[in-house]
């Protein structure tokens, strides 16, 4: 059995940790090093770090940020957001980050996957996916889910299950998914549609979007096929921490670390 990682997300957005709902509405939280540090010792498995307005902003990755959560934490670190070709991958895996995260740039130019994949492997590479449920239907749409882009800004009208089929195909090593519906409403992860992505690679997924209580992180594991279970909100108010997950999916039967 797999061991099912707990793990925390910063979103970053000039220079300060941020959090809102359903990718809007965001409220200042704190400061990412010292945030790092503080969820290091409450026991992470990894932490994600997003520079979340690169993409729209059309700009690099802060790397001076990802450099200062490096230095206050040890524990695997992935970060996202900004980076559009080799040589900036290149910069932020040089930062100390220990995978890098792929999203609107993977869709743009999705034979970068391949790049980043040949040159430092799967393990180092996640294809971030942030999906959407369709409203309506559309003529020749074929699934449920569509894929955004630019911090939810703007629909591709790729199909995410199409799309993580591809992307696995391509070379990533992990999917981290994130329902647009779900993110910061605290009703539960979207067990459907992570279920849905799971189901059709052999590739870990991490579910994102929706945790409100301990159970929603087990239901993510248990009826939504994830690896590893994501969230930002819950973790910053201390509404639960990550130690209380992890005693529930023991209890529910499965593998965590210490």
């Amino acid at each position: 059995m797999n061991i099912i990682k707990v793990i925390p997300c910063l979103d970053v957005e000039k220079g300060r940790v941020v959090k809102g709902v359903n990718f809007i509405n965001l409220k200042d939280i704190g400061n990412p090093a010292e945030m790092a540090a503080s969820y290091q010792e409450a026991g992470a498995d990894e932490l994600v770090f997003l520079d979340i307005s690169a993409s729209h902003e059309d700009r690099a990755t802060r790397v001076d940020l990802a450099k200062a959560c490096r230095k206050a934490c040890s524990i695997p670190f992935v970060v996202g957001g900004g980076m559009k070709s080799l040589d900036s991958v290149s910069e932020v895996l040089d930062a100390g980050a220990d995978k890098i995260s792929l999203g609107s740039a993977a869709v743009r130019s999705p034979q970068l996957i391949k790049e980043v994949s040949a040159k430092y492997g799967p393990n180092r590479l996640v294809v971030a996916i942030d999906a959407k449920k369709l409203r309506y239907s559309k003529a020749g749409t074929k699934g449920k889910w569509e894929v955004y882009i630019n911090g939810g800004r703007e629909n591709t009208d790729i199909d995410a299950i199409e799309w993580a089929r591809k992307v696995e195909n391509l070379g990533a090593g992990e999917i981290l998914l994130t329902s647009m519906d779900c993110d910061g409403v605290k009703d539960g992860y979207d067990i459907p549609l992570t279920r849905a992505i799971a189901d059709v690679v052999s590739i870990p997924v991490t579910a994102s979007g929706g945790a409100g209580k301990v159970e929603h992180f087990v239901e993510a594991v248990a009826d939504g096929h994830a690896q590893g279970v994501l969230a930002a909100s819950v973790f910053h108010y201390g509404q639960i921490n990550i130690k209380e997950v992890k005693e529930a999916l023991r209890e529910a039967g499965y593998e965590v670390s210490l």
